[in-house]
């Protein structure tokens, strides 16, 4: 049996915050998490090609914000806040409750573990050889500044009668590591011989106690001891 756990989750209250932000009653635990997921699947499947790296849900005594972070935040909110406005529509027709919605750029997508994830899911959709769409998406998280990338496939590959898995891995990815900033994501692939699910791993830094990189506060002690000392007055 495998023992393996989804880094994020082995690192909330760590370095990495809950996604679905509130405290339910004994009653409304169940009808919450319905709520969440009816508006997590319906945004992901109306703003695919936005490039929806994070969808943050919180909730006060009256109030859900939902916040959308994408790649693309203009193709959400359209001509003059358009399209928004149908998506808040659309989502209190769904959910049956007052909602607002607050987008976010996601500026760093290349580091992005879901988007990565995605990029290779479409990739794999438009018959691309898995290896050659790996290794791109690779070079392309390593020139953004991740310090290592792992990315693993599974299912037809290559349209082969048995399914096997492939995987990848560039750089340092220290998944025991719980100060180690770990971004995980996770897409399948609609090919014509079956669904292949790719999980992206991406390491981008380590983070201590006070939320400030490793490499950070190495750098701040070095350039302390370099600074030379004002020489002395003779007496």
């Amino acid at each position: 049996m495998g023992h393996k756990v989804n880094p994020i989750g082995l690192r909330l209250g760590i370095n990495r915050n809950w996604e679905s932000r509130w405290y339910p009653s004994f009653d409304s635990a169940a009808a919450n998490l319905g709520e969440d997921y009816k508006i997590r699947t319906f945004l992901k499947k109306e703003l695919y090609y936005a490039g929806v790296a994070n969808i943050i849900i919180e909730r006060t005594a009256k109030r859900l914000r939902v916040t959308i972070v994408a790649a693309r935040p203009g193709i959400i909110i359209g001509k003059k806040g358009a399209d928004i406005e149908k998506l808040k529509v659309s989502l209190q027709k769904l959910i049956g409750k007052d909602i607002s919605i607050n987008i976010k750029e996601e500026k760093k997508a290349m580091i992005s573990a879901q988007l990565v994830a995605e990029n290779v899911a479409t990739q794999l959709e438009r018959r691309i050889a898995f290896r050659r769409a790996m290794k791109k998406v690779m070079q392309n998280a390593q020139r953004s500044g991740a310090k290592g990338i792992k990315i693993s496939v599974a299912g037809r590959l290559g349209g082969a009668e048995m399914a096997r898995t492939e995987w990848y891995l560039e750089g340092r990815v220290p998944l025991h590591t719980l100060r180690a900033k770990i971004d995980y994501g996770f897409a399948e692939a609609q090919t014509t011989y079956g669904i292949i699910g790719i999980k992206v791993w991406i390491f981008k830094g380590e983070v201590l106690t006070k939320g400030i990189p490793a490499e950070a506060k190495e750098e701040k002690t070095e350039k302390r001891e370099r600074r030379p000392r004002a020489p002395r007055k003779a007496d």
